[in-house]
């Protein structure tokens, strides 16, 4: 939730807290500030930046997205849930860069893992497979488009017509 800077920020603050508590010997709100510290520490690792990259990629800010994406060191240790969906969103940014290489790299590692809702799940699928199509790896395409089929009835409309757009295309070679 907070950026690194903000987080080190709090943390230095409560280090302060802590001195002072236990210099006056208020041990109770000293353990509190341990805690608080740690509580932050541990943040950083399950959660890391990515409501702000979420924030940012909202609006279509793909520049600040990236760069909050990337004050996350270790991607692989964001819980499941948010890692879903930091792959999810920077997939969208190199998209967005026109790096479809990464992007699908990325898309692929969004799929595997839990997202907000089916309709994500089904749009990183898509996206691989009409990255895929453009790529000219029509199997793997095919392949990702049946993946997206099974969640047909639980999907919007709009992600529908977005699946047989892709078929149609398919067909063409």
């Amino acid at each position: 939730m907070f950026s690194n800077r903000v987080r080190i920020f709090i943390a230095f603050v409560f280090l302060l807290s802590l001195g002072l508590l236990s210099y006056f010997r208020i041990y109770e709100l000293a353990a509190v500030a341990a805690m608080m510290i740690i509580l932050l520490i541990w943040d950083y690792f399950r959660q890391g930046t990515l409501i702000i990259a979420a924030k940012h990629f909202h609006v279509k800010d793909y520049d600040k997205t990236a760069a909050s994406l990337n004050q996350i060191m270790k991607p692989e240790w964001l819980s499941k849930k948010r890692r879903g969906y930091y792959e999810f969103i920077y997939g969208g940014v190199c998209l967005q860069k026109q790096d479809f290489e990464a992007a699908e790299r990325h898309y692929e590692i969004a799929a595997q893992y839990p997202l907000r809702s089916v309709n994500d799940h089904v749009a990183a699928l898509v996206s691989v497979a009409n990255i895929s199509i453009r790529r000219g790896n029509y199997e793997k395409a095919k392949a990702y488009l049946q993946l997206a089929e099974q969640h047909k009835e639980t999907i919007t409309a709009k992600m529908k017509e977005v699946i047989n757009r892709l078929h149609q295309e398919l067909k063409k070679h």
